[in-house]
């Protein structure tokens, strides 16, 4: 399905027609609130959005909003209040990592510079705060808990695990918060201004959490099995930039020659390009990418065990399609 950049199977003729008329209403949405009467600031606000993306957020806010009243008003707005919030946090996370490449166009940061591009998601962060005064305390409440979880996960990623922590739990527990907490609330967001029954609107909440962290786990799978960029990125990037994601962790604790190889190459930024190689292709040899792929399937049966707590209707038949998808698109 074209609207949302995700080949999402749908069953259901009639359903696919309703999201997809709700996603076109995202996107039309979605480009007016990064306008602007400046022409510079609008053209750094519509970089991102100018670049596409896959808007699985807002794609699993209207979902959501099928199990209750999908006529509110309120939908759309909150589906966008989640997308103007990932996009600004791209913004910024491309200038702490140092990012050229930002869904196959050239990131903010290295077009313009670091300064731009941190007050331009500011920006966005400021018309997500606009719709979110419109949506009530609720919405705004809950984008502030959001927010915070988003901020706290980046710190704690930033920081790195504490002495004689799990890395992988860490990493993991940092996915649930960076990640997994927008996701959640975009599931949320979309039942509860549907009016959607509060148990499930906490089962909703609990799949968003449960796919959102799936669904990086894939991207950090594709970055490494990947030969284009499917992920949006240069196949390798978070090797390049010495992001240490769930297959190079568990690449590096391995015990033989190769593994101690691949732990010499990644204790620093791979900026030569014969170690990048030849980390890259460790990585991709080692039993690192069934272990991260066997992560990534247990968050996707996670999520959908818990849709058999919803109604039995074509939009839980699409959440569990969804599942496959995250699963299926890392091969």
């Amino acid at each position: 399905m074209s609207g949302a950049q995700l080949e999402v199977r749908f069953d259901h003729p009639a359903l696919e027609a309703s999201v997809k008329g709700d996603l076109d209403a995202v996107e039309e949405a979605l480009r007016a609130s990064v306008s602007s009467s400046d022409d510079f600031v609008a053209m750094t606000a519509r970089h991102l959005v100018d670049a596409g993306g896959k808007r699985f957020r807002p794609l699993l806010c209207v979902l959501a909003a099928h199990f209750g009243d999908t006529s509110r008003p309120e939908i759309v707005p909150a589906a966008v209040v989640v997308e103007l919030t990932h996009l600004a946090t791209l913004y910024h996370d491309d200038v702490m990592d140092e990012a050229t490449v930002r869904r196959g166009a050239v990131s903010a940061n290295s077009r313009w510079n670091n300064t731009v591009a941190i007050l331009t998601g500011d920006f966005l962060f400021s018309r997500a705060s606009d719709l979110l005064a419109d949506l009530g305390p609720y919405a705004v409440r809950l984008q502030a808990r959001t927010f915070e979880r988003l901020v706290t996960g980046q710190i704690r990623e930033t920081v790195g695990a504490v002495d004689g922590a799990d890395p992988i739990e860490h990493y993991l527990s940092v996915l649930g918060d960076k990640t997994g907490s927008l996701i959640a609330t975009s599931a949320e967001f979309g039942a509860h201004f549907a009016g959607v029954a509060e148990e499930h609107t906490r089962t909703l909440r609990l799949f968003g959490e449960q796919i959102g962290v799936a669904f990086q786990l894939s991207d950090d799978i594709l970055d490494v099995a990947s030969d284009s960029d499917e992920s949006g990125k240069t196949p390798g990037t978070d090797l390049r930039e010495g992001v240490a994601t769930l297959p190079i962790l568990y690449a590096v604790r391995g015990t033989d020659d190769e593994a101690a190889r691949l732990r010499d190459l990644v204790s620093s930024p791979l900026v030569d390009d014969d170690a990048h190689a030849e980390a890259l292709l460790l990585l991709r040899k080692s039993g690192a990418m069934a272990e991260a792929r066997a992560t990534l399937m247990s968050y996707t049966d996670r999520a959908r065990a818990v849709l058999v707590d919803l109604p039995d209707m074509p939009a839980r038949a699409a959440l569990a399609a969804l599942c496959d998808l995250v699963t299926d698109r890392t091969g």
